[in-house]
């Protein structure tokens, strides 16, 4: 079984949104452009060597397989047309991974990721420590190659949903995982700007005493009045600028809020005043997708001008508006802003799935570590994720027991 890239070739040409050709992973860097770490360029050629093996010999097919793609267009049902969502940073766990080894390509990508990243990534997802595992600059790289591998799991196992893909979703850091399926980046560079957004994240984090707080709320919250009322609070304890803004809305009436620790122990206080069915703490260690990660923008704005980014052969739909990416520099521009904007994931949900009344949904696949897609899904629409299925980092029958 060849590899995830070799069936993307097959794929865009069935129905994306794009008719560029091309193979993710194997793109051309553009002249003069170099990257910080003397190993990455390497790595880079590694890669393209590694996918390029398992599509030698296609060429000569190409013109029957487009025209193939053309009849199928045009008889296609919207249930034939598959989606696929990345998760993000917090469902990552100890022994992820493990169950992907056996396909084709896993191995080769986590020995890439240990020359990008500078340390054995598969060492650390399959025994640890948990505490090392969920800093920022480990999950992010972790939850990414653990979310492609899943899909040479499921190339592996199912390959005509891999070649009838049509668009793909990834949540925050996910989304750098959908940007690689969509050939829009190669997967050794979009690993190393992962990292540096990764460390960057985590140290701007460590700036400032801040998190985020998961929030169930009713019809009558009124998000904009609490967090205003909590940047209040903060300035009379004397904090300047004070930040306490929705960074993540999730499903109807579920927010995540983030801003400074003061503010967030505010509202918790008075989550009755504000009709707040439930408040928690997320287990992360700053106030993302927030201002106050503005010293993260640029790094990753220079890491993504020296590396090669072009148009997505399929849909692929953006946090930062919920709408697909449309060239190269979109690309660029809102992977940065990503990170000071809140992830309207809710929103996105609604632009993959709008489709008119009666129309069948797509059959979804959840890749990587974790469900929490899925139970969004579930909450953002009901008839979309009753076509929902998880491609796991385990292997089956654990993934069954756990």
């Amino acid at each position: 079984m060849g590899s995830w890239a070799a069936a993307v070739r097959t794929r865009w040409r069935l129905g994306g949104c794009s008719g560029r050709g091309g193979l993710p992973g194997v793109v051309p860097r553009r002249r003069g452009s170099s990257r910080p770490g003397g190993g990455d360029r390497a790595s880079a050629a590694t890669l393209r060597d590694l996918l390029q093996s398992s599509v030698e010999g296609e060429e000569s097919g190409e013109a029957a397989v487009e025209a193939e793609g053309e009849a199928k267009r045009e008889r296609r049902s919207p249930r034939e047309g598959t989606v696929l969502l990345f998760p993000g940073q917090g469902s990552q766990f100890v022994g992820m991974g493990r169950g992907l080894l056996r396909y084709p390509g896993v191995r080769d990508m986590y020995r890439l990721a240990e020359k990008v990243l500078g340390y054995d990534l598969l060492s650390l997802c399959l025994e640890g420590p948990r505490g090392e595992l969920d800093r920022t600059r480990h999950c992010q790289p972790a939850v990414f190659v653990a979310s492609l591998a899943a899909v040479e799991k499921l190339n592996h196992q199912r390959p005509e949903v891999v070649e009838s893909c049509v668009a793909a979703a990834g949540y925050s850091v996910g989304e750098f995982a959908a940007l690689v399926f969509a050939g829009a980046l190669d997967f050794a560079e979009a690993l190393y700007a992962v990292k540096v957004r990764a460390e960057a994240m985590q140290q701007a984090s460590e700036a400032v005493p801040s998190g985020m707080l998961s929030v169930i709320g009713r019809r009558e919250t009124n998000y904009k009045l609490a967090c205003s009322e909590a940047r209040k609070h903060c300035e009379s304890l004397g904090i300047e600028n004070p930040v306490c803004e929705i960074s993540n809305y999730l499903f109807p009436d579920s927010r995540v809020i983030a801003g400074h620790l003061q503010a967030l122990e505010f509202l918790q206080k008075n989550a009755r005043k504000y009709y707040f069915t439930r408040t928690s703490m997320l287990p992360v260690s700053g106030a993302f997708h927030t201002r106050l990660m503005a010293p993260a923008v640029e790094p990753l704005a220079e890491v993504l001008k020296s590396i090669e980014i072009q148009k997505p052969l399929l849909c692929v739909y953006s946090n930062v508006d919920g709408k697909k990416y449309m060239h190269s520099k979109h690309v660029e521009k809102l992977l940065v802003k990503q990170v000071v904007s809140p992830v309207l994931w809710e929103q996105t949900m609604h632009s993959v799935y709008e489709r008119k009344q009666g129309t069948e949904f797509p059959y979804t696949y959840e890749v990587g570590p974790g469900k929490q897609l899925g139970a969004i899904l579930k909450k953002c629409n009901l008839k979309a994720w009753k076509q929902y299925n998880h491609v796991d980092a385990l292997e089956d029958e654990e993934a069954a027991g756990t």
